[in-house]
């Protein structure tokens, strides 16, 4: 692929593509593009984890299943901003601030972070890892597979990519699904802020899961017993750290396990813990993923504040307003320091696609729901929204709700497309 899409014929860089043919030549539709999101480290391996979550045969036979790491990012051409393993740890998200000389040191981090990224032996890519030259390079794969259109399975941060492809390329689109939807301007300085408002509309969840199972943990008898505990026990850990925990690392590691139900158990069994002054037994985090390539994905986006007193500012209103998590949410991200110049600013109203399904559980902390009601009021009826009256994130696959499952399934195979919005029912 084009290094700089101004300069065509210039210096290059590799975009990874993995493959999985059609199960059935006869029925197969075209290809089916995958992007989860989110990447720290290479996702080739994406199209066979779906078919272990259970991909409908019947998706299998129409399409082949291509993933692509985008650029920056595993095995494509990498970028490194040398982080050291405690900068790799709090850099998404930033960790929460109680005042606003928290806010200060954290603007000295995410600045040394930059400094890094521009003086980095892979500094002269910096300019060229956008969202919208991924967008680009998602079309080149289309024209390199040789395919007049592109179906479209994204997930979180890429629902972005998949709304840019709309809007640069709508006459190569054909049925396109973005599930947890990121927003208008993806993970920027306000999908970012969002968190805070996830993270409360999610914690409800485990707190009556975890009141169901008071027995077991002692966390409190109902929910509002146990987010009274929680912030007790943040309370305690920000006085007294426990094994490298102190308040801030235990809302960071609430908001990464409040997304999925499955993993309840494990947050459960880590406050409870610390509760007592225990270090918490934890599973080891995934090899790999400094997640640099995401960072300038993030901060090359425009509309990232400068100013730190900015940041001190939404700080004490988020924590304020979303006290479980705002301050973390709204703090300094090393995009305030970023040493090139943004990208343009792509005008979604303006797609012509109309062959848009949006999805999005009520309750994500990660893609709260608020940025598919954006994204939807935006593009208006040339989308479906499905809402999910689920918690966690990610839906199609990993939620496991029979009805967002079955529309998004119909609508790939069949592209039968709800007539209306719809709303699912949790399970």
């Amino acid at each position: 692929m084009p290094l700089d899409y101004e300069e065509p014929a210039g210096a290059t860089i590799e975009i990874a593509v993995s493959r999985l043919p059609s199960t059935n030549p006869a029925r197969r539709r075209g290809v089916l593009l995958l992007d989860i999101g989110g990447q720290g480290d290479s996702q080739t391996q994406l199209p066979l984890t779906l078919v272990s979550l259970g991909l409908p045969a019947s998706l299998r036979e129409r399409y082949d299943l291509i993933e692509f790491d985008p650029r920056g990012i595993g095995g494509s051409t990498p970028l490194t901003c040398d982080l050291r393993p405690d900068q790799a740890a709090t850099l998404i998200p930033p960790p929460y601030a109680r005042t606003t000389v928290d806010v200060e040191r954290r603007a000295a981090d995410a600045h040394q972070i930059a400094e890094q990224c521009a003086r980095s032996s892979t500094a002269r890519l910096l300019p060229y890892i956008t969202n919208t030259n991924v967008a680009r390079d998602m079309d080149r794969i289309r024209q390199a597979l040789g395919e007049q259109r592109i179906s479209y399975l994204g997930y979180s941060h890429g629902t972005y990519f998949g709304t840019l492809y709309a809007a640069l390329f709508p006459d190569h689109t054909d049925r396109m699904v973005f599930d947890s939807v990121s927003g208008l301007g993806g993970l920027d300085a306000i999908g970012a802020r969002r968190w805070g408002v996830g993270f409360e509309l999610r914690f409800p969840d485990f707190a009556k899961w975890a009141a169901s199972q008071n027995a077991t943990y002692g966390l409190g008898a109902t929910g509002a017993q146990v987010r009274q505990r929680y912030l007790q026990v943040v309370d305690q850990l920000d006085q007294r750290p426990v094994a490298g925990f102190n308040g801030a690392s235990l809302r960071a590691l609430t908001y990464g396990l409040l997304f999925n139900d499955s993993i309840f158990p494990a947050l459960a069994a880590a406050l409870t813990a610390l509760a007592a002054g225990q270090p918490p037994q934890l599973p080891p985090p995934p090899a790999g993923g400094d997640f640099s390539g995401m960072l300038a994905l993030v901060c090359n986006a425009p509309g990232w504040p400068r100013d730190i007193k900015t940041y001190q500012r939404h700080v004490a209103q988020d924590r304020e307003q979303y006290p479980l998590f705002g301050a973390a949410a709204a703090n300094v991200w090393p995009c305030a320091f970023w040493p090139v110049k943004p990208e343009p600013r792509v005008d979604i109203s303006k797609a012509r696609s109309s062959n848009i399904l949006l999805v999005n559980n009520l309750r994500d902390p990660g893609t709260p729901y608020v940025g598919a009601i954006e994204l939807h009021h935006t593009l208006g009826a040339r989308s479906r929204l499905v809402t999910v009256d689920e918690g966690g994130h990610m839906s199609y696959l990993y939620g496991n709700n029979t009805c967002a499952d079955t529309i998004e399934t119909a609508f790939l195979v069949d592209g039968k497309r709800p007539p209306r919005d719809t709303f699912c029912p949790k399970n």
